[in-house]
């Protein structure tokens, strides 16, 4: 990464006469301009951009091309989701940095010899510290026609926080923290809030809860972005089963929109738009700035964690039986878990079910009483416990992770369970991982996010998936695979999950159970009800208000069908709105 260097700051007028006229140029394409298309910026825009948002526009390279730059990483650095979130390049998963399809690919992994391809991370990102930066990013994008993406974190396991030869507008310096003792929507109580900053990590949000005393509902890994993606998508968090959804706690967002303009989104200002961001998928609707969210009093929790292991794939699968069958036993708590199961790698035979369990509010004694039956059963059916260990503390420590680690590659696909499936099937639940695993699965995640107040907050009108309020887990299919696998493999492991493991679940859950479009298939091919289900007609509408031009389109996103795949060119018999001329 490297700052573009350019002449001081141009009169605003001249950057404006060099917008409006490239977007005369623009406006009749159906592709967006890439290097070496006649309506591409020159130096000279970049430069103006560059000096219109006072010098924060820097050149972008993959990961493994900034570590070459600078000395090399350490295998800490290359691993840590903390360090990759400052580079403007980086995505936590490195496939989604590579162009497999490219011919020759394009890749550029740490251990790549001679230079890098650029492969699908953008050319250039505007370093975001005000509204009024992504504005001016976004008017730019607008008017020479240019491919955006939009990143908070890198944290993302569909790719949309990154696009070949596009404008980047990173937000991972929007770290503002307020704390409100009654926050005010018109002249509406909304009581205790916190607003943030779309580049505020969890690893952040929680401490600082905490020294206010407060918590906030929000996920479980170090650089989820609260006010980012996160929060688009719906935002499952360990206090789900008690408080719900993040998207049921969010009351306000500034945005910057497709048209360029700063808006405020709440309840009674945008309501349309409001609607959508909570649960209408995450990368489609602009770029958030900032988020308020409801807080809560602290409190103390107990954090569990097991592990339990068994050798062969039925002898698994009857550990996750008694696993459904014990899902409800604990109800009462309100209590989140996520489970993971996986191949030891170093004995094919055995598998290995990692169980973290968060019980808020509750004290280690009663959580110990919760998780016993199980326990009990485990080992009454010959599977060995391990390890476990269970710790009362206060629940933003229990939550609080220092750093993710990450730099790895993987494809995911995911299904939600309803209650009912756990309630009449848990012997079919186990004899689907049986047959995952005997189909070459290494690993199936299991969230037990949903439930109690998530189903509760029904009545609330959001775009969140009405399969979330009937649902008990959420199951992904992992598929990763290491640096050097040939390009035809992976893309193998890109179909496995639609041609290999969705049936399998299918067995049991129907072809209808939806899926959290931020733990999926990025080429999910139904992915209009899969990941939205009823509410893609209204949200369509809404995306055509707020960004009538496409700027923001992602992978399995609402207005994607319109787009190839890559989001570079309209499918045929689709065009461009008239273009604009902006003030920035």
């Amino acid at each position: 990464m490297s700052l573009i260097q350019g002449p001081p700051r141009l009169d605003i007028l001249q950057v404006l006469l060099t917008l409006s006229v490239s977007t005369l140029r623009a406006s009749a394409k159906s592709c967006r301009n890439a290097p070496g298309d006649a309506g591409f910026p020159t130096e000279y825009a970049w430069s103006a951009l560059n000096a219109s948002i006072f010098g924060r526009l820097a050149t972008v390279v993959p990961s493994g091309q900034f570590c070459k730059d600078h000395g090399g990483c350490t295998d800490a650095e290359w691993t840590s989701s903390t360090f990759r979130g400052d580079i403007p390049g980086a995505m936590d998963q490195v496939n989604w940095e590579q162009d497999y399809e490219a011919v020759p690919p394009q890749i550029c992994f740490r251990d790549t010899t001679g230079n890098c391809a650029q492969g699908n991370v953008p050319l250039y990102a505007v370093l975001a510290t005000t509204p009024e930066d992504v504005k001016a990013g976004i008017a730019f994008a607008e008017a020479y026609n240019l491919r955006v993406s939009v990143k908070a974190s890198g944290h993302d396991y569909l790719g949309r926080s990154t696009a070949r030869n596009s404008l980047l507008i990173s937000t991972h310096l929007f770290r503002n923290i307020s704390f409100h003792d009654d926050f005010q929507i018109g002249t509406n109580s909304k009581g205790s809030a916190v607003t943030v900053g779309s580049g505020v990590r969890l690893n952040l949000l929680y401490p600082a809860a905490k020294a206010q005393g407060k918590i906030v509902v929000g996920g479980a890994a170090a650089t989820v972005v609260a006010a980012g993606g996160y929060i688009q998508a719906g935002g499952h968090s360990p206090l789900s089963p008690l408080f719900g959804l993040a998207a049921d706690n969010v009351l306000q967002f500034t945005v910057v929109t497709g048209d360029a303009e700063i808006i405020t989104v709440d309840e009674t200002q945008n309501s349309d738009l409001f609607w959508a961001l909570r649960g209408g998928g995450a990368g489609s609707w602009g770029v958030i700035v900032s988020a308020t969210f409801r807080t809560f009093p602290a409190f103390n929790g107990t954090r569990s964690i097991t592990v339990i292991s068994t050798k062969g794939s039925n002898a698994f699968g009857n550990i996750m039986r008694l696993h459904a069958e014990h899902i409800f036993d604990m109800d009462d708590l309100h209590p989140a878990q996520y489970f993971f199961a996986a191949r030891n790698a170093s004995s094919e035979s055995e598998l290995n079910l990692l169980v973290s369990t968060y019980f808020p509010n509750v004290n280690a004694e009663d959580a110990t009483a919760g998780m016993q039956p199980f326990l009990d059963d485990v080992v009454a059916n010959e599977g060995i416990i391990s390890a476990h260990s269970i710790k009362e503390m206060n629940f933003n420590d229990a939550v609080t992770s220092p750093d993710e680690d990450v730099g790895t590659n993987v494809f995911m696909g995911s299904r939600f369970f309803s209650e009912d499936v756990y309630l009449n099937s848990p012997h079919a639940i186990g004899r689907m991982y049986t047959k995952l695993f005997e189909a070459g699965s290494t690993s199936v995640l299991g969230h037990l996010v949903a439930g109690g107040q998530v189903s509760k907050n029904a009545y609330i009108d959001s775009a969140v998936h009405p399969k979330w309020r009937t649902a008990k887990t959420h199951i992904i299919a992992d598929n990763p695979w290491a640096d050097d696998t040939a390009p035809f493999e992976v893309q193998a492991l890109k179909e496995l999950f639609q041609k290999v493991q969705l049936p399998i679940m299918e067995e049991v859950i129907g072809t209808h159970a939806g899926s959290y479009s931020n733990e999926a298939d990025s080429i999910e091919p139904h992915f209009q009800t899969t990941f939205y289900g009823p509410n893609y007609d209204r949200l369509s509408e809404i995306k055509s208000k707020y960004d009538p031009n496409d700027l923001f389109i992602v992978a399995s996103g609402v207005g994607s069908e319109r787009w190839e795949a890559d989001g570079f060119c309209k499918v045929q018999g689709e065009g461009f709105h008239s273009g604009h001329s902006w003030t920035i």
